[in-house]
């Protein structure tokens, strides 16, 4: 009986971790990762350059808006926006830098219907820190509106809205950079079926990458390379060279080195503070094991009272022998 009952909870076991398996394994791959945290650094990005959109290739193409990456050997170095040709039907939610913990975690981007909350961050061209502004699908067509979209002629699927456009370039959300939550509508876009970047657009940054150009210790927040026509052309004539930076930029690398030297001279104040405090009690034992050291004994104090006595007495028979000569 117990060895049946024995099979029967094994066999159960063995079915359960087989069914989790094969419901972990028709998960989406790219959800723990698309749509998480991938990188977290604790330098905050420079601001978002200036700079003008190249004109849009053909029909079909979406505006994809720069931004800034994490490299941990050259730190960040911009990715340039740039045009690709969208999956029919969806929309380009820009990934961005968000502040929390203590540490700037990227949230990276990807294909909906819907565009979701990309950190409040305004990348421009329809990017103004909420939905996006710059076109709409009709049906398999994708219509541009020509108020923020640099299309020519030959683009026939225009129409034109007004856009209010803000001069804002900070490049993260949180304390310090922009602050702004998810709207109800932009959480359920979030639920939404997803899909991640295209292989276009990842072979589009590593290019970015391995471009010394490319990092903000050389280009100071000001890329010679801000967008491109198409992904991964960066020779072209329609390269397109950022006008100015957002803002004053700020090495990280001499920020996180101040940083660290300031922790490290708290450090040392920390240390001497204790080198202090060590230094004080060890001269009040001292000073309390010299006053044991100069109490007398018990004997040796019985042997004061008694010359103290032995002195009083003396005093007074050496005063009444005087009085008594001077009668």
């Amino acid at each position: 009986m117990k060895r049946s009952y024995r099979k029967f909870i094994s066999g159960l076991a063995i079915g359960i971790l087989t069914l989790t398996i094969s419901v972990l394994s028709l998960s989406s791959p790219s959800s723990a990762i698309e749509f998480g945290i991938g990188i977290s650094v604790r330098i905050g990005p420079p601001a978002l350059p200036v700079y003008a959109q190249p004109i849009c290739p053909g029909p079909g193409y979406l505006w994809t808006p720069g931004y800034w990456a994490w490299n941990e050997v050259g730190g960040y170095y911009w990715v340039p926006g740039t045009w690709v040709v969208a999956p029919v039907g969806m929309l380009w939610t820009p990934g961005y830098w968000g502040f929390a913990g203590g540490l700037y975690g990227w949230h990276a981007g990807y294909w909906g219907p819907h565009v979701g909350f990309y950190g409040g961050i305004n990348y421009g061209f329809g990017y103004g820190g909420v939905g996006f502004a710059g076109g709409e699908w009709r049906g398999r067509a994708f219509f541009y509106n020509r108020a923020v979209m640099n299309v020519n002629a030959n683009i026939r699927n225009v129409y034109n809205r007004t856009v209010i456009v803000n001069n804002v370039h900070t490049s993260f959300n949180g304390p310090g950079g922009i602050v702004a939550r998810p709207t109800a509508r932009e959480e359920s876009y979030a639920r939404e079926r997803h899909s991640e970047a295209l292989s276009a657009q990842v072979e589009h940054g590593r290019a970015a990458s391995r471009n010394r150009a490319s990092f903000a210790s050389e280009n100071h927040g000001r890329p010679e390379m801000a967008a491109t026509g198409r992904p991964g052309e960066f020779s072209r004539h329609d390269v397109v060279k950022a006008r100015e930076s957002g803002a004053a930029y700020r090495d990280p690398a001499r920020d996180l080195n101040r940083d660290q030297k300031m922790d490290r001279n708290s450090e040392r104040s920390n240390d001497h503070s204790v080198a202090r405090d060590q230094n004080r009690d060890s001269a009040r034992s001292h000073e309390e094991r010299s006053s044991e050291l100069s109490k007398p004994s018990k004997e040796e104090r019985k042997a004061q009272k008694q010359e103290a006595k032995a002195t009083r007495t003396q005093a007074k028979a050496d005063q009444k022998r005087g009085h008594e000569e001077r009668r």
